[in-house]
């Protein structure tokens, strides 16, 4: 028998017996109706302040029948973090992935991001990217989301049948405020300022709120906003892939504007009915520069290589002047670039909800339609430099970042030649956009049949449209290209990776002769394609309940057909003018059971069991062939992907077991075990070296960079999506935490994740899930009384595999990542209070190297731990105001 059958008879056999106990003491009862259900053991609390947060965190765990996690917030405006993502990576087993200084997706008991399903207000969330390099998948992009607007989140980490399927990790229900739950004419509002340590730039942010209702509490309005801009600078080392063992100081920034607007409104003729609409519009300008310098030693300057592939670690340059490469003198010793976007994404959702609640069943539901466009327009300008003399010294990547002792640091736009130009060939535009409409029905019965208190059924309908595009920047026939002075485009300096300082671009500038530049635009067919998908699901649940046992039981039915639309590609290397279609679906039936046993007053013994699901990713699904880096000037780039929309969705049985001891009205402690049995699983199968019928104008030009040889320019990666078998999770995760008298406070958690899937489910060869931690640690520590407050955090996580191939970052092992937070609020006067915050205080880098086996990479940067890729990190400080009446 294997392992995990093992794991599933035993736990199915603690089901079992827990579910007969059930049945024999409600046989035993003298009163059927003396059950209690959790609602009646609910503690009401108005949440003020960490501590009260805190109980209704605990009470919110304590009192579900399903394994959940909250995070409330101690008042309107005063969420546990300033960052929604930094508050979900509190929670146990829940790992956040940081990009771009902030926390974007999230991984739950080590099922990788794309494996989590967000939902706002218990419905769907359309979200795109602003990042060309970013995949399309189904994750929720947490930064959109400014954490004054959210009341409070639930973490759903089993199943249940009236969820929405989609987590196989879990389920995340991000909750907003409602103006009847909030006292009329309540008025909120702050104002912060940021400081980022990298970027030394302080940023604006405000938020507000407004809520009425009338005397009848029958009627209300809220409306609430945020507004932020901020400055962010990243700065760090990045290979050069294949260029001579170059490495690159770089240095990103982006001017960030993100706009959120909220307009709830609630009707309520009588206490039997209620009617809801939500008016949600989220939008985030992203526009950025990527600077970097590629540094190029000279291939006769390595001194030492790693034995198992011969990738050079160690460089020693000591010839002033010396060309990247022997054979082409015409070389500078580094090639300067700015890639310039122009990027932005936006979320915009309207949901109308109703319930009505009779005396012998209640009928709720909610339609709405929710979709987002997002994407970025891209420019560059690079220039090999004038061969300086000072560029000499050392290279050494024998550890996990890269670091150079040379005799310079510090370049401006001198080193550039005296008149640049826009590089046309790298004029594109790629939109993306995402929509949903969606219906959900939902009938509740309550019911006296033995255990069985309720029964609950419903229909979920949901449309959801997909599209991405690609358009090629085209010039004038008639066009003269306009050459600058370097130091128009790159009029100053900024601060880089590994303590250099690089030219400064003026991202603006770059961006208006871009598209001064482009005459019109035509269509990518390669970067065409749709995926339209029609998603039914009904259930049927029963609740059950008896002396100190409750839970669920359920059934979930989902029908999916899927279709998605694309330009053919054939073996001649062209595309069709024609769209054509390929379509497909698929049925599942999700069983799922949540069973809860006092086995004492404080102490709970909680099962659950459930087979789940989650769907393909969207850019696995698109039919269309990508050429990836088509025209890129650098070999092993350029990849020809293929996704497949028969694709069958990840398929999983989970299950689990924990005890939760509640001490106290303040603290508990808990340990539980889990295990996913995956049994299927998606992935791509990579081939190199291979001819689809197109030259790439890189070996046409060069032949002799040709990997396939010099008469073969027809030589590239092949990427396929596909289903393979699946893979594993088990793991354990503990928690304590209490509250004491004197005002002080603790809370601390710890997962261990065992998430492994066979290493030919990856092209890299590891046999780990994506973004999967093996450990992850959570302490928080705080202090309150009448008028202070202040917590001290820390989060640290295990390496995990970070997976964007075919992309141009492709796989890589981030580093074990932990980072030291503070906040602290003081209440000047009953209304107003003056806030910090401090993220990141040690200032912890983020250290990404190669995983791929020695051999096996497009590119031998990505093998044997090479340092791939290094991030300075930032320390940011929040200083604000806060008044609420």
């Amino acid at each position: 028998m294997r392992p995990s059958n093992f794991k599933k008879s035993v736990l199915a056999t603690n089901i079992a017996l827990l579910l007969g106990t059930a049945v024999s003491m409600s046989a035993i009862s003298a009163e059927a109706d003396s059950a209690v259900t959790a609602d009646d053991n609910i503690e009401k609390i108005e949440v003020r302040g960490i501590r009260a947060s805190n109980k209704a965190n605990l009470n919110a765990k304590r009192f579900s029948d399903a394994v959940v996690d909250a995070v409330t917030a101690e008042d309107i405006g005063k969420f546990p973090d300033g960052d929604v993502g930094e508050s979900l990576a509190r929670i146990p087993g829940v790992s956040v992935s940081r990009q771009f200084g902030q926390g974007q997706q999230v991984s739950i008991r080590g099922a990788s991001a794309q494996l989590t399903r967000t939902l706002l207000n218990g419905h769907s969330v359309a979200s795109t990217g602003w990042y060309d390099q970013q995949a399309i998948d189904r994750s929720f992009n947490y930064s959109m989301l400014p954490s004054e607007m959210v009341g409070g989140i639930e973490v759903y980490k089993s199943s249940q049948a009236d969820l929405v399927e989609g987590g196989i990790g879990g389920t995340v229900i991000v909750k907003t405020r409602k103006p009847l739950d909030l006292d009329a004419n309540t008025v909120f509002g702050s104002i912060k300022g940021t400081y980022g340590t990298v970027s030394e730039e302080t940023s604006p942010e405000v938020s507000g709120l407004y809520s009425w209702k009338n005397e009848d509490e029958s009627f209300g309005i809220l409306a609430s906003g945020a507004f932020s801009q901020t400055d962010y600078q990243r700065n760090g080392v990045e290979t050069s892939r294949n260029w001579s063992g170059g490495m690159a100081p770089t240095t990103f920034q982006q001017e960030r504007e993100r706009t959120a607007l909220n307009l709830a409104l609630q009707y309520r003729p009588t206490d039997a009915l209620e009617f809801g609409l939500s008016v949600m519009s989220l939008d985030l300008s992203a526009n950025n520069a990527n600077n970097q310098i590629i540094m190029f030693p000279g291939e006769d300057s390595c001194v030492q290589t790693n034995p198992g592939n011969g990738n050079c670690v160690l460089r020693d340059a000591t010839n002033p002047g010396v060309s990247y490469a022997a054979g082409y003198p015409e070389f500078g010793a580094a090639y300067f670039q700015t890639w310039a976007r122009e990027a932005s994404m936006d979320s915009n959702t309207v949901d109308f909800d109703w319930s009505y609640e009779a005396d012998s069943f209640t009928f709720s539901g909610r339609v709405g339609n929710t979709k987002s466009e997002g994407g970025a327009r891209t420019a560059l300008v690079g220039e090999y430099t004038n061969n300086f003399s000072d560029l000499v010294g050392t290279w050494d990547m024998t550890g996990d970042q890269a670091k150079f002792d040379i005799a310079n640091k510090s370049y401006d736009s001198s080193i550039l030649p005296g008149s640049i130009g826009i590089q046309t060939w790298a004029l594109e535009d790629k939109p993306n956009s995402d929509e949903e409409t969606y219906v959900n029905l939902d009938f509740e019965v309550p019911v006296d049949f033995g255990v069985i208190t309720a029964l609950k059924t419903g229909f979920r309908y949901a449309d959801h449209s997909v599209k991405k595009q690609g358009f090629k920047g085209q010039l004038a026939d008639d066009y003269v290209a306009t050459m600058r002075p370097a130091s128009e485009y790159f009029p100053g300096t900024v601060s880089s990776g590994a303590g250099f300082t690089i030219p400064e671009a003026n991202r603006d500038l770059i961006l208006s002769d871009s598209l001064a530049a482009t005459d019109h635009y035509t269509e990518k067919k390669d970067a065409y394609g749709t995926v339209d998908e029609e998603n039914i699901a009904l259930y049927l649940m029963a609740n059950f309940s008896t002396d100190g046992i409750r839970g669920n039981i359920g059934l979930r039915y989902i029908s999916t057909e899927a279709s998605s639309d694309y330009y053919a590609f054939n073996s001649d290397g062209e595309y069709s003018d024609t769209i054509s279609t390929d379509t497909a679906s698929y049925n599942e039936l999700l069983p799922s059971l949540n069973v809860v046993m006092d086995l004492a007053p404080d102490v709970i013994l909680r099962t659950s069991a459930a087979q789940v699901i989650s769907r393909p990713n969207y850019a696995d699904m698109f039919a269309t062939t990508s050429l990836s880096n088509f025209d890129s000037t650098q070999p092993n780039t350029q990849v020809a992907s293929t996704g497949n929309v028969a694709l069958q969705p990840f398929k999983a049985f989970q299950a689990d077991i924990g005890v939760e001891w509640y001490f106290s009205d303040d603290g508990m402690m808990s340990i539980a075990y889990f295990m996913k049995d995956v049994s299927s699983f998606i992935s791509t199968r990579d081939a190199h070296n291979q001819q689809i019928g197109l030259d790439i104008p890189l070996y046409q030009t060069s032949p002799e960079l040709s990997p396939c040889g010099e008469d073969q320019a027809d030589c590239w990666s092949v990427s396929q999506s596909t289903n393979v078998g699946g893979g594993s999770i088990e793991g354990v995760e503990l928690q304590i935490q209490d509250a004491f008298d004197n005002g002080f406070g603790y809370s601390m958690n710890y997962t261990y994740a065992d998430a492994t899937s066979p290493g030919e489910n990856y092209p890299d060869g590891n046999s780990v899930f994506s973004d999967s931690s093996e450990h992850t640690v959570n302490t928080v520590g705080f202090y309150e009384n009448d008028s202070f407050s202040a917590r001290l955090a820390y989060n640290w996580r295990s390496e995990y595999i970070m997976r964007e191939a075919p992309g141009w970052y492709m796989n890589r092992k981030h580093e074990d990542y932990g980072t030291v937070d503070f906040s602290a609020t003081w209440s000047a006067t009953d209304y107003l209070d003056v806030t910090l915050e401090a993220v990141n205080i040690f200032e912890e880098d983020s250290l990404q190297t190669g995983i791929y086996a020695d051999g096996t990479a497009p590119q031998a940067d990505l093998e044997g731990g090479f340092p791939a890729w290094s991030f300075e990190g930032e320390a940011t400080y929040k200083l604000g105001l806060a008044f609420r009446f």
